[in-house]
């Protein structure tokens, strides 16, 4: 089932075209990878799901309706931690959580137990009472997805919620994202730091000049750059070994041996790596360093938008 349902969706400002055609499905039940560097669209698009921005053409479908022509019930199964912090300092923590619960309807006992539950679930139930002025940069990140996720919505996005904060809160945030999808919720995600997509993410997006340029699992976009993985083994001086050997093993393309270094291209869909060190270590090599080379994200994104990701 598609949580969300993205089709022809367009957005200009003036002669301006921010989001350009975009087609895009997330599947319930995913921890969904949104990437792109400023002004490639992403925020544009995230405004637009989350209705703060109309559309200029195209359809944007949350749990099968028409966001615009059932916007209550868009509403109701959506969750936005944004980027800009969401809170006031001049309530507490509490009557933050409870504020925004309240926005969607919870009232009474209902809105007591998500409030207390959400604050519970973000590490905060101590700092009930407490203004988020007393809170650290990490705390009030917490605190604003304890306000996003109080009225229990389907479809949680997340908008850099990790920017600005210690490594600490940041692992801390990164679990709370694993549990929330745990327990059923499906969430958007972006983010600068490639290497929180690639810890919690199970499938990516990358959009450029308002259009998605690829979507896929990680291991698919890897594969959209390279289908060859690199081995350098670093060999004890007077080993013994026939390149010959190795260069006949399954997935092998290439061998090349300099200075007790060897340098093995193989394909990436191949787990060879047993059969190789095994061949050297029947042949009487003994082997000091090892290292295999595989593509990441940073390098798929840098590839196909020519520039980081981090890049502003």
């Amino acid at each position: 089932m598609n949580v969300l349902e993205i089709q022809g969706l367009t957005k200009k400002f003036g002669n301006f075209v921010a989001v350009d055609n975009m087609t895009l499905n997330v599947k319930e039940g995913e921890i969904f990878g949104f990437l792109g560097s400023n002004g490639a669209g992403k925020s544009t698009t995230i405004n637009m799901i989350s209705s703060l921005l109309q559309p200029s053409a195209g359809e944007i479908r949350i749990l099968g309706k028409d966001s615009r022509k059932h916007s209550r019930h868009a509403k109701t199964n959506l969750g936005i931690v944004p980027q800009d912090l969401a809170i006031y300092d001049d309530m507490t923590a509490y009557e933050n959580v409870a504020f925004f619960a309240g926005l969607y309807g919870l009232r009474g006992k209902l809105l007591k137990e998500r409030t207390e539950e959400a604050l519970e679930f973000v590490g905060l139930g101590d700092r009930a009472k407490s203004r988020p002025s007393t809170f650290s940069g990490g705390m009030k990140r917490r605190l604003n997805i304890a306000c996003a996720i109080a009225h229990k919505p389907s479809l949680i996005i997340m908008d850099e919620p990790t920017v600005g904060i210690d490594p600490q809160s940041r692992n801390y945030i990164l679990e709370s994202v694993k549990k929330l999808n745990e327990s059923g919720c499906t969430v958007i995600y972006t983010s600068h730091y490639m290497e929180e997509v690639e810890e919690i993410c199970s499938r990516v997006a990358i959009v450029d000049h308002g259009k998605i340029i690829a979507d896929g699992t990680k291991e698919q976009l890897k594969a959209i750059i390279t289908d060859v993985k690199d081995l350098s083994i670093e060999l004890k001086p007077g080993s013994a070994y026939s390149l010959q050997s190795i260069s006949e093993i399954p997935g092998v393309r290439a061998v090349n041996e300099k200075e007790g270094r060897l340098s093995i291209q193989s394909d990436a869909a191949v787990d060879n790596l047993n059969r190789i060190l095994k061949s050297l270590m029947d042949g009487g090599a003994e082997v000091k360093a090892l290292q295999e080379e595989e593509p990441n994200l940073e390098t798929v994104f840098l590839t196909l938008t020519g520039r980081s990701l981090r890049d502003q």
